[in-house]
């Protein structure tokens, strides 16, 4: 079987910056902060935390109404950026060719309408007043039938949950599909609604920032040594994946090419993923790529802010690249945790990277931990012009799965 090369063509993003690559490229090279505080959290007893990233002022009448009626706000999100993500690939609607297919997915269902729903319900105990259009919004898998429905794709369709991990092993799927000759092109991504109970989760599991309720922009501290959890986030990110000769053929605009990915599992705890499953990931990525440690310049890191979670992330980073001259930032304190949106919207950034050779720097990182100062791998503070090669992307989730892309500079 001859193995394909797989090249990114487009990218279209929805985040805490607004609707727009420009936006979040804007955001995070101006070291600004998405995160704001969120009213409706201090109105829920036993949550202590009072800050979010949310897509303020989102207009979603760009969206027919006959489309529009039947989308959650995440599938209205990945709508909107997989219209970016098209338009910049060069790619004409329909897209109801078999060998073109999507893969995207979500947390979970649409908070928003399930509580719709059982707010009516419990009232009258009566479903009389549910519509079809509140079930299909409540789908496990609305984001992707949404959006196949309304492009005309007709390839292969997937949904993946796979919580924090969604978004990037959704491109890192359509990156085996393709490299192995099973479609030529892929939508990949994930999207995140955000919902006060999604951070009301992560008050229960004590793991939401909660110090900086009066003072947002200092929140959340990815390897700070003042950090306190997550700060829950939404948006989308949507990439397109090609098979690098249809893309040459069509003569598409190539922003990178994937070389590598790899998905595990650490099995031993539900909460979060050890340092050993996580170097495991992370190797079997490189050997994936055919690269050594040394062959990586950035590591764009999952780190949410959460002290157990960061501490694991750079210990597995150190013991892996502790001979090696490695850049490391999180993009979290600037964007907040989009969840299984996540993985998409910052490759989406590691390609404006890729393409200035330029490093977004770490967000509220003033005093790095003890543990995560070493010689070798570099926490980045500040933007740092740098020669890059190959970037490598981390996604960790709840349930300990784990997932590792590694892109590189495009070269025929």
């Amino acid at each position: 079987m001859c193995v394909k090369r797989v090249v990114i063509t487009g990218s279209g993003v929805v985040s805490p910056f607004g609707v727009g690559v420009k936006q979040l490229n804007d955001g995070l090279r101006q070291g600004k902060s998405a995160i704001r505080r969120i009213s409706e959290l201090e109105q829920i007893k036993g949550v202590n935390t009072a800050v979010a990233g949310i897509v303020e002022h989102f207009d979603s009448s760009a969206i027919s109404r006959n489309l529009r009626r039947a989308m959650s706000k995440a599938a209205q999100f990945a709508w909107l950026a997989a219209q970016e993500a098209i338009v910049s690939a060069g790619l004409e609607l329909p897209l109801n060719n078999k060998s073109i297919g999507l893969i995207t997915g979500t947390t979970t269902t649409s908070v928003e309408n399930m509580e719709q729903f059982f707010c009516d319900y419990l009232k009258s105990h009566s479903v009389e007043q549910v519509t079809a259009m509140l079930f299909f919004r409540t789908m496990g898998h609305s984001v992707s039938v949404n959006l196949a429905h309304g492009l005309g794709i007709c390839g292969r369709v997937l949904s993946l949950s796979a919580a924090c991990s969604t978004g990037l092993q959704a491109i890192g799927t359509g990156y085996e599909m393709i490299k192995n000759g099973e479609q030529k092109i892929m939508l990949c991504g994930g999207a995140e609604e955000y919902h006060p109970l999604t951070s009301a989760t992560f008050s229960i599991m004590n793991a939401a920032s909660e110090k900086y309720n009066t003072s947002p922009e200092k929140t959340p501290r990815p390897f700070d040594l003042n950090r306190d959890g997550i700060v829950c986030a939404e948006g989308a990110g949507i990439v397109i994946l090609e098979d690098l000769e249809s893309a040459q053929k069509r003569n598409a605009p190539i922003l990178a090419e994937i070389v590598g990915f790899a998905t595990n599992t650490d099995s031993e705890n539900l909460a979060s993923s050890s340092p050993e499953s996580i170097i495991d990931c992370m190797r079997s990525a490189l050997e994936n790529a055919r690269l050594s440690v040394k062959d990586i310049s950035y590591l764009n890191a999952h780190a949410t802010g959460t002290l157990q979670g960061d501490s694991a992330e750079f210990e597995a980073i150190n013991h892996l690249f502790y001979d090696t001259d490695l850049f490391v930032s999180s993009l979290k304190g600037h964007l907040g945790h989009t969840m299984a949106a996540s993985g998409a919207i910052e490759i989406s950034a590691c390609l404006d990277m890729l393409e200035r050779q330029c490093l977004i720097a770490t967000k509220n990182l003033d005093h790095p931990e003890k543990s995560c100062q070493t010689t070798k791998v570099r926490l980045l503070q500040q933007n740092t012009p740098q020669k890059v090669s190959y970037i490598m992307k981390n996604s960790f989730a709840l349930g300990g799965i784990n997932c590792c892309l590694i892109i590189k500079e495009y070269h025929d």
